[in-house]
């Protein structure tokens, strides 16, 4: 055993360390319970194969090293009376952390068949990783818990998500030597730049190095401790080692690393907050060696197991049908010596509960881990303030993404004293014109400054790092812990973060089942710089298909919204904030776009999630339209009317239907999503047998999976974005991808009984403008002035 230190703190008397390691060793009995036993808890008889669950399952190689760290903590809340929230990274060590609460009590008063009894402990241990239980993860079923960790690498950017804005909050990370190896926790340890010691709270890692994955060797493990300590230190941490086997030695180690670690933490604070010192502090990480399976069997079938990648799961497999397996079962259980642990009834003695807190204090209680019942409503303004004047559709333009900045900028500023709102993005604020939030907040920032710099700010609430994958972490955790934000990114590279929102979403679907888990601010996308706008960057950033993904998840979790002007996009996005429990997609242009709607046409419009622009078409309601025209998004709306206009003038006595969708799920049938529509719905907009040709502003086929079941499906024909792209003209782009205006009256043509005789001509025009696009851009490089001059004219 060893410790490194740089000062002194008063070291643990025996009774400590005794009531210390009664407390760890019931944790650890709990947590092999959970993973063997479905009857006799407290071992009041010998084991029997029938007290065995039929599939064993649950990871048993991190538990005593979560278990030591939740001990231990207990420790320090409750003697520096800390308020503490704890990340536990290696997730799927679900038995501990169950075990720890169970001991504390937080989970009997969640569960309260689950009681803190020896009836309460069979209950506990069967219903994990049972059918009709609980999950083997830290799930959040979980008390005290904001991060399953089923998917590794998240850890430590929800760690850091929590501690933003909350002052008062130690959040302790434990980082497992298999997540440490990911990219994601690789970019979060440079966290600590954007941490306000003034206004945050702390986060103090924990990097747990056990020495194995499954069934390899960690990197960090293996390589030289002063290369180790290299590495933290070039990330800006202090390292704190504490390394060994035998439990006495580590529990004074730990409870000298964990004050020292909290020592320091006080001082920058109290510099930060008391002594106005700027410099960015050293923040100290404490790195913890101890055995895989530490404390369960040495050897299995002759074969070396504790402290090898053999403990990772289950270390005894065989335990029903190999007397063997269950004699070393036995032993092990009793190693711990549960009668010193547990009372006759079952349960905790006092020694064990010595270090845990009370209340609020204890890990599993904490309210920051179930942040909707610290969630407040958010102040949005009201949006007319805002909103653009429109007398006529099409006549004036505006950049949708620059009109939200300044109601953005707005929420920074009525937010400002109680700091629960923040937004993030990848290095894109200003790219995506929400830069108006600077004349509210700045950029967070603690790192060195220069003084051509611009909105940094040490206090800033506006967060930019090249990794899409910490800026989701970050406002993950925010949410999780009951703050508001907004995520802004660049369209074709949300599809970074496509499995971290894939583990939100499944974690708001369980929790909508969880009556105790309250609400928490929806996680809001804002997908802008999207693929039609994209001319200039080329195909490596045309990529319409995050929605595709979403749309894929738990209906109840997912809304997708295109607003195809300035005054939508701010309707969608106010509702969006106001909402809870959702990821929300909203996808819209940063770069002027036509007006359409006034604010109170946006509002109903939007209400609705799609309908008819009786203005844009030229049915006159004595009969059904000839053909629909439908569209979804900023660009194809604005080739659907262009389309529309030249039927208007060639063929005036068509008569077309436009519907605009807003909400994307409403093409859905309402039996598969909250906001889809009945068949008569559908039908009452598209028509059941007309040809409906839609232009779409991404993948076309997402469209048609969307509406398969409709009777007027073999009707319906979708452009949309073809995986066509290059560095262009944005009309080429369009074209391109058969999207435009040309192509959309070339289809009306070809589908509409009986027009393909009468419309040959206006068909020939419409093949002619596309050729003499072709030729034009490649002369001048810019789109026809037809094009580029554009108005409605209806």
């Amino acid at each position: 055993m060893s410790v490194d230190t740089q000062q002194a703190s008063v070291p643990l008397s025996d009774d400590e360390v005794r009531t210390l390691d009664a407390h760890w060793r019931a944790a650890n009995y709990l947590a092999v319970g959970q993973i063997y036993l479905m009857a006799n808890p407290l071992l009041t008889e010998p084991l029997r194969p029938e007290h065995i669950k039929p599939r064993l399952l649950g990871h048993w190689g991190t538990s005593p090293g979560l278990n030591l760290v939740y001990t231990h903590l207990n420790r320090v809340i409750r003697a520096r009376d800390l308020n503490a929230l704890c990340v536990w990274g290696p997730g799927h060590g679900g038995p501990a952390v169950v075990a720890n609460s169970w001991l504390e009590g937080s989970y009997s008063e969640t569960y309260p068949d689950i009681t803190r009894d020896a009836a309460g402990m069979a209950r506990l241990f069967k219903q994990f990783s049972f059918p009709g239980g609980v999950p083997s993860h830290v799930a959040p079923e979980t008390p005290g818990s904001i991060h399953e960790g089923g998917e590794l690498g998240y850890a430590l950017s929800h760690a850091y998500g929590a501690a933003l804005d909350n002052p008062d909050l130690l959040v302790t990370c434990v980082i497992g030597d298999g997540e440490a190896e990911t990219g994601p926790l690789a970019a979060s340890w440079h966290s600590n730049k954007f941490l306000d010691p003034r206004s945050d709270g702390a986060v103090l890692p924990v990097l747990h190095l056990n020495g194995y994955k499954i069934a390899n060797p960690t990197v960090l493990a293996r390589i030289p401790e002063a290369e180790l300590d290299a590495l933290l230190r070039g990330y800006g941490h202090d390292p704190i080692h504490v390394t060994g086997d035998d439990p006495a030695g580590v529990h004074r180690a730990m409870a000298q690393a964990m004050d020292c670690a909290l020592d320091r933490i006080a001082a920058i604070q109290r510099a930060a907050r008391e002594d106005h010192a700027t410099e960015r502090p050293r923040w100290p990480v404490i790195v913890l060696r101890t055995p895989k399976g530490w404390t369960g069997p040495a050897k299995v079938d002759g074969l070396p197991v504790e402290g090898t990648w053999r403990a990772h799961q289950v270390p005894l497999a065989a335990v029903r049908d190999n007397p063997e397996h269950l004699r070393q079962l036995e032993e092990w259980l009793r190693s711990y010596r549960p009668e010193e642990l547990f009372d006759g009834h079952g349960g905790p003695r006092p020694d064990v509960l010595a270090c845990v807190p009370e209340g609020a204090r204890r890990l599993g209680a904490t309210p920051h881990a179930n942040g909707g019942l610290l969630l407040r409503e958010l102040p949005l303004p009201a949006l007319e303030t805002y909103a653009v004047p429109v007398d006529k559709p099409g006549l004036t333009l505006h950049e949708p993404t620059r009109v939200l900045g300044e109601v953005l900028r707005d929420v920074m500023g009525a937010t400002a004293g109680r700091r629960d709102f923040r937004l993030v993005g990848p290095d894109e604020t200003a790219s995506n014109r929400l830069d108006a939030v600077y004349a509210a907040s700045g950029k967070a920032w603690q790192a060195q400054t220069l003084q051509v710099d611009e909105h940094l700010d040490r206090h800033g609430r506006v967060m930019e790092i090249l990794s899409e994958h910490t800026c989701q972490g970050w406002l993950e955790g925010y949410l999780l812990t009951g703050r508001h934000g907004l995520f802004s990114c660049y369209e074709a590279f949300a599809h970074i973060v496509d499995s971290m929102v894939n583990q939100h979403i499944k974690w708001l679907r369980v929790t909508r089942q969880l009556p105790w888990r309250a609400p928490i601010a929806s996680l809001n996308y804002l997908l802008t710089s999207h693929v039609w706008r994209q001319d200039h960057n080329g195909f490596s950033h045309q990529d319409p298909g995050f929605v595709d993904h979403i749309l894929n998840k738990s209906p109840e979790a997912v809304r997708v919204y295109f607003p195809p002007d300035a005054n939508t996009l701010l309707s969608v996005a106010d509702h969006a904030l106001r909402s809870r429990d959702y990821v929300n997609v909203i996808v819209a242009g940063k770069q002027p776009c036509f007006d359409w709607l006034s604010m109170e046409q946006a509002r109903d419009h939007c209400a609705r999630g799609a309908g008819i622009w009786g203005w844009a078409g030229t049915e006159d309601g004595s009969r059904e339209p000839d053909v629909v025209l439908g569209c979804a998004g900023d660009v194809p709306t604005q080739e659907v009317l262009a389309a529309a206009q030249l039927l208007r003038h060639h063929l005036p006595e068509l008569a077309v239907r436009l519907v605009n969708v807003v909400d994307i799920a409403r093409l859905l049938p309402s039996e598969e999503h909250p906001h889809g529509m009945a068949d008569f719905e559908y039908d009452g907009l598209f028509t059941a047998d007309r040809p409906v040709v839609f232009a779409y502003h991404g993948y076309p086929w997402l469209i048609h999976r969307l509406a398969y079941r409709r009777s007027g499906h073999r009707h319906l024909h979708v452009r949309g974005y073809k995986e066509i792209g290059t560095t262009t003209t944005p009309f080429d782009m369009v074209v391109r991808n058969d999207l435009d205006r040309y192509r959309l009256v070339m289809d009306v043509i070809d589908r509409v009984p009986g027009l393909a005789v009468r419309g040959a001509p206006v068909r020939q025009r419409m093949v002619d403008a596309r050729r003499r696009h072709h030729d034009w851009i490649r002369e001048h490089g810019t789109d026809l002035p037809e094009v580029a001059d554009w108005t409605w004219d209806g």
